[in-house]
């Protein structure tokens, strides 16, 4: 039942005109019943004429247009509400539309029109009260009625426009966020792109000279020359895997890559990023655990790269007094990377690496998944931060 009435609801906020129309034929049929049962005009003591009953049902009527034509709506109820009272009738039906044609008015049209055509219509409303004699509190207690019904129609039309400019803000805010993070999605991936491009160049450097140097001893040394190409056709390949992933990673146009030749760092050098950044104060400890074996230089330079940011994060927002550790733990199929601090966590390093304008986690999601691994970042128990990575390995 419940689905039904929201249903129901939702259908007549989108069909504002159904729900007017079916609210004035409610107002317009409740209004003849009561005539009916009545009998006699209250003002003047005798039957209503047709003609009035059915001015005051059309007077009704007219809200269903009252948000699209509600200044309209609003003059021809008083001109109803004039014209009965000078006919010596009752008024309550056209001036139950005349005060919800003025909410109306309030609601919907700015303060540019709603003031003085709520001003005129109040000197109208007062000379009607006036004309039908009535006493001095019910001419103020309806007055005041009137006011209440143009201010709370006025209320909410600076309440929707309030509500609406959040809702733009948060549109606005939203767009922004997607285009910051697009944006950090696309420089990560083109500095990725560039140290792929130096792992690939370093490769082909190392297969070019030892091409060349089997083309010298190719008479001389055989063996030699077949240990040379058994070199060059495993950097062929594995040269050949990392330009798939850098043809992956480029989805769009890279800046220009650099011309350095040397091998990117790799999870050898760890010990001495984690010696380097002892000499700045952070506490850092390393432990190697599981048999270590040869790693893609893809995957070599991955790992090197998340402990190097998470570990330049940890001196960044952890504390003055922080500990931090990374462990790199090898098995046959996986190389698992973890690095923990017990500085200030949460509220520091994820709050501001997410709000901030630093883009240090997204380039460790990019880098993780890019080696189809996953990663896992978020406040570690017993306080501090934890980054934990999972690279998969090629048996």
């Amino acid at each position: 039942m419940s689905e039904l009435i929201r249903g129901r609801r939702a259908w007549l906020e989108a069909h504002p005109i159904a729900a007017d129309a079916l609210a004035s034929a409610v107002l317009a049929a409740a209004y003849l019943v009561t005539v009916l049962v009545q009998g006699e005009d209250g003002a003047s003591g005798r039957r209503p004429e047709a003609f009035c009953v059915l001015l005051g049902a059309v007077t009704l009527a007219s809200l269903t247009v009252r948000r699209r034509l509600p200044v309209v709506v609003l003059a021809f109820s008083a001109a109803v509400c004039v014209t009965l009272t000078a006919m010596g009738y009752e008024v309550s039906a056209p001036a139950v539309a005349l005060l919800i044609a003025t909410y109306t008015v309030a609601a919907h049209r700015g303060l540019a029109t709603s003031l003085p055509v709520g001003t005129v219509t109040l000197v109208v409303f007062i000379g009607l009260l006036i004309a039908v004699r009535a006493d001095f509190w019910q001419a103020v207690s309806n007055t005041f009625l009137f006011v209440g019904v143009w201010w709370l129609g006025r209320s909410l039309r600076l309440r929707r426009a309030y509500l609406n400019e959040l809702e733009a803000r948060a549109r606005r805010l939203e767009r922004a966020r997607a285009a910051d993070a697009r944006a950090a999605r696309t420089e990560e991936r083109s500095r990725i792109a560039r140290e792929l491009h130096d792992v690939v160049a370093h490769h082909v450097s190392v297969m070019t000279v030892q091409a060349g140097a089997a083309r010298r001893i190719l008479e001389r040394d055989p063996q030699a020359v077949r240990d040379a190409l058994t070199t060059i056709e495993q950097m062929g390949r594995t040269a050949l895997g990392e330009m798939r992933r850098l043809v992956g990673v480029l989805r769009t146009e890279a800046e220009p890559a650099r011309g350095e030749l040397s091998p990117q760092p790799g999870v050898s050098d760890v010990g001495e990023l984690v010696d380097h950044l002892r000499e700045t104060g952070l506490q850092v400890q390393l432990w190697i655990e599981g048999e270590g074996r040869s790693l893609s230089p893809g995957v070599d330079l991955a790992a090197f790269r998340l402990i190097q940011e998470a570990l330049t994060n940890t001196l960044k927002h952890a504390g003055p007094q922080a500990r931090a550790w990374v462990r790199i733990h090898y098995t046959d199929r996986q190389l698992t990377v973890e690095v923990e601090d017990d500085g200030r966590g949460l509220a520091a390093g994820l709050g501001q690496a997410n709000g901030g304008r630093g883009h240090g986690l997204v380039g460790m999601r990019e880098r993780v998944a890019l080696y189809g691994g996953d990663l896992r970042i978020g406040p570690r128990s017993g306080g501090g931060f934890e980054v934990r990575a999972r690279f998969p390995l090629e048996v």
